[in-house]
């Protein structure tokens, strides 16, 4: 997870919700319809082929919300160009979660604090974490980017925002605060880095207080002491996971501080000077 964007993970074996009984009296009614739901079962490739296509809707439906929403405050066009920047960077997560054998959901999206995948767990170590944590701001970084060159060979100010937006949402995901992408490579870290990034939650929240940051101050709150608590209560089971190898803890490192000063520079050169004037 962005824009608040984050991971969340699906308890496994999670009761479903009962399926009521159906009525006596509507079962001629529903014969034809049973009969057909046994065929779909019978042949499995066409039910997977249906709940394919469900996932990509429920994509899709969710993606157009949140268009909708966006272009409340920015309009159609950046809306659609930001939402889109929000899928790059939420499948750099679901690739790498895959990467490291973890089924990942297709990202959902929610208007005003991004978009979310869910997966039953985030890897076997804090390494693992980190890197399924970190693929998200690196792929994200690459796509807003790319708008760079358009920018320079149309000379259109559309792109040039579109790009210093992108940059910026992925630069505020690398707040080194859980459920935030920073907060998982500070697990391969430094895990109490996590304190320092949610004081720095709630400097902001100070100094530019809106709806949006104080959910996610909330979120990253509870969301640091029960990552801490299970931390310390954890075990030998806690400290094989938070255990890193220095050259990986070496390697996180050098990929987040790279990112920071790579997204700081090119929200620099892509800053667009607004005045009275331009509002």
């Amino acid at each position: 997870m962005s824009d608040g964007s984050h991971i969340s993970w699906l308890p496994p074996g999670a009761p479903q919700q009962p399926v009521p009984p159906q009525r006596t009296g509507l079962r001629r009614l529903l014969a034809p319809l049973l009969v057909a739901l046994g065929v779909v079962v019978k042949y499995g490739k066409v039910a997977l082929l249906f709940a394919g296509k469900a996932k990509v809707l429920t994509t899709a439906g969710s993606m157009l919300v949140s268009v909708a929403a966006y272009a409340l405050i920015w309009g159609w066009r950046f809306a659609v160009g930001f939402v889109l920047l929000l899928l790059v960077h939420e499948m750099g997560h679901v690739i790498q979660l895959r990467r490291e054998g973890i089924e990942a959901s297709a990202p959902m999206f929610i208007p005003f604090l991004g978009a979310v995948v869910a997966a039953k767990s985030l890897g076997d170590d804090a390494a693992a974490e980190a890197r399924v944590g970190l693929a998200g701001p690196v792929l994200g970084s690459l796509g807003a980017a790319l708008l760079i060159p358009v920018w320079l060979i149309t000379g259109n100010d559309f792109w040039q925002a579109l790009a210093f937006t992108g940059l910026f949402l992925n630069l505020f995901n690398l707040l080194p605060v859980v459920p935030l992408d920073g907060g998982r490579a500070m697990a391969a870290m430094a895990p109490w880095m996590w304190f320092v990034g949610l004081g720095a939650m709630v400097a902001l929240a100070v100094i530019a207080p809106n709806p949006i940051i104080l959910l996610i101050l909330v979120f990253a709150a509870l969301s640091t002491w029960q990552r801490w608590k299970a931390r310390r209560a954890g075990g030998a089971e806690a400290e094989a996971y938070y255990r890193v190898k220095p050259a990986h803890r070496a390697m996180v490192a050098a990929v987040y501080i790279g990112l920071i000063v790579a997204l700081v520079l090119g929200m620099d050169a892509t800053h667009l000077e607004r005045t009275l004037a331009d509002a």
